[in-house]
Formats: structure tokens, C-alpha cells, sequence
């Protein structure tokens, strides 16, 4: 791949792929890339590098993964409006059955699976794992297609899979959280602070263990969620960037290179599935917890 009329190797082009377009704010009298220094105050502009990333620290956003996960809700949004609009008792067909069976199917999976009364979990278990496929469905569009057409309009870095970014993973996956958080109290109330400190073990002395093992248990809930999300895209994403740097190899990889972007390309298509599915059943599970008042 070239990039600004310079042929990169193998080990630039992975990084290239792997780089976020950060817009953020670098500090004062940092030296940028063309050799210009920062003026005072600080300057706010598109990282260069992954040293201007750095320098950003917490005053940068992931442009490409908010853009591409905000535009793929919006889809999300409109195509379920679309089929709620024409739903009606006669027997559907199409695009419209289709999104039928998945409510459906997430119905069933709330019915089996949650055991409160809350009139949330069904709409925000057929959210999450849409917009989860949709953002993983985004990682079977070659990983060359849009970064290259977004370089001719001038945008260096694009990456297109929000769900390759811990940053959307973890976001959601914190949503998730504080929704526990707050049906624990409201369903618990202070029975939630005594389920912290008198378990596993019910007597007063053992309240620093049982909290410590229960915060622990409680806060390994949300990473379990972003980060398996997060690990398995980031992976999948990664072969298939090494398997289109076989394509650049010479004319021998060229057969080989193809079949085997097409096998994983369709065992991907298992993966993109499971996963939402599973941040799906996860979330009905966590939440489900949640209710229990014991």
C-alpha cells in the first residue's frame, strides 16, 4: 500500500490499518511530525503518528470509531422504523420477516433468560446486539477498500470496525454497569450493600473479604464484557490484515491469499454472529442478577 507517494512495508502497513484518525489536543511546545512546534496554549488538531496519539493522552477522541458507530445505530434505527411502520397481521415477507424472527428470537432469549419484571430489558437486548453485529459485520468489507478511498479525499488513518476499538467496547460495556448498579439499588436497596459485605461468608468479621471478593466478582462483569468483545474483533481484524499483506508478497501468494481471505471471511461470519449474541445474553444475565432480591 502507498500512502502520500511512499511504498510501505509490511510492518507500516499493519500499524497503518491498526491506527485510529484521532482528532485531540497536543500540548504546548511539542515537536509534530513535519517538524513544527506547538504554540502556546496547546494546539487541537488530527494526530500524525502514533507519537502525536500519545502526546494527545486523554484529550483525543477515536473519530472513525465514534462516526462509524453513531452512523451504524442510525441505520439501526432506521431500518427497524422502517419494518415497525409496516408490520401488520397479514404474513410478512422479505427484509421485514427477517427482522420479525430476530425480535422474536431476542424476545425468547429475554423470556428464558431474565426473571424480573422490567419492560427495558427486551428493547435494550434487541439494541445491543444489532448494533453489535452491524459494527462487527463491518470487519467483512476488505480492509483495503475504505482506508484507500479515504486517503484520495485526504483522511490518512480510517479505521471502520468500532468494535476493534476498546474504547466502544468498554463504553458500552460501562453502560451495561451502571444499569446493574442501578436496579441493585432500586430492586435491593440496602439489601445490596449486605449482599456486598456478608457474602460468601455471613459474620460481621469477615466483611473486608466478602467485600473485596465481591467488588472484584462485580467489577470483572463489565471488563468481561468489552474486553472479550474487543479481543476477539481486534483478532479477527488483525488476519485479516496479515492475510491482505500476502497479496503484496508476488505473484505466488496471489491464489493462496485469496482462499484464504474467503475460509476466513465465512468462518468470520460465525464469530461476528456469536459475538453479539454473546454481549447480548451476558447483558440479560448481569441484569437479570441485578433483580434478584433475595
Amino acid at each position: 500500500m502507498a500512502a502520500a507517494g511512499e511504498e510501505k512495508t509490511v510492518s507500516d502497513y499493519i500499524v497503518h490499518h491498526l491506527t485510529n484518525l484521532t482528532y485531540g489536543k497536543l500540548p504546548e511546545g511539542f515537536e509534530r511530525h513535519d517538524g513544527d512546534t506547538v504554540a502556546a496554549g496547546g494546539e487541537w488538531t488530527f494526530a500524525h503518528g502514533a507519537d502525536e496519539i500519545a502526546a494527545m493522552g486523554f484529550n483525543a477522541v477515536h473519530v472513525d470509531s465514534l462516526g462509524w458507530s453513531i452512523g451504524l445505530g442510525l441505520v439501526f434505527c432506521m431500518l427497524f422504523r422502517w419494518a415497525a411502520v409496516r408490520a401488520s397481521a397479514d404474513a410478512p415477507s422479505g427484509l421485514l420477516n427477517f427482522i420479525e424472527m430476530i425480535v422474536e428470537f431476542i424476545d425468547n432469549q429475554v423470556k428464558d433468560t431474565f426473571h424480573g419484571k422490567n419492560k427495558l430489558i427486551a428493547p435494550l437486548s434487541l439494541t445491543i446486539f444489532v448494533w453489535v453485529f452491524l459494527m462487527n459485520l463491518m470487519d467483512l468489507i476488505p480492509v483495503d477498500v475504505v482506508p484507500e478511498l479515504m486517503l484520495f479525499a485526504g483522511v490518512e488513518y480510517q479505521k471502520i470496525v468500532p468494535s476493534t476499538d476498546p474504547n466502544i467496547t468498554m463504553g458500552m460495556a460501562i453502560g451495561v454497569f451502571f444499569l446493574m448498579l442501578f436496579y441493585s439499588i432500586k430492586v435491593k436497596g440496602f439489601g445490596f450493600v449486605r449482599e456486598l459485605t456478608m457474602n460468601p461468608f455471613n459474620h460481621w468479621a469477615f466483611i473486608p473479604v466478602n467485600l473485596f471478593m465481591e467488588v472484584v466478582g462485580l467489577l470483572a462483569k463489565p471488563f468481561s464484557l468489552g474486553l472479550r468483545l474487543f479481543g476477539n474483533m481486534y483478532a479477527g481484524e488483525m488476519i485479516f490484515i496479515l492475510i491482505a499483506a500476502l497479496f503484496g508478497a508476488g505473484v505466488f501468494w496471489l491464489l493462496p491469499a485469496a482462499l484464504l481471505q474467503l475460509g476466513w471471511a465465512i468462518f468470520h461470519i460465525l464469530v461476528i454472529t456469536l459475538q453479539a449474541f454473546i454481549f447480548m445474553v451476558l447483558t440479560i444475565v448481569y441484569l437479570s442478577m441485578a433483580h434478584e432480591d433475595h
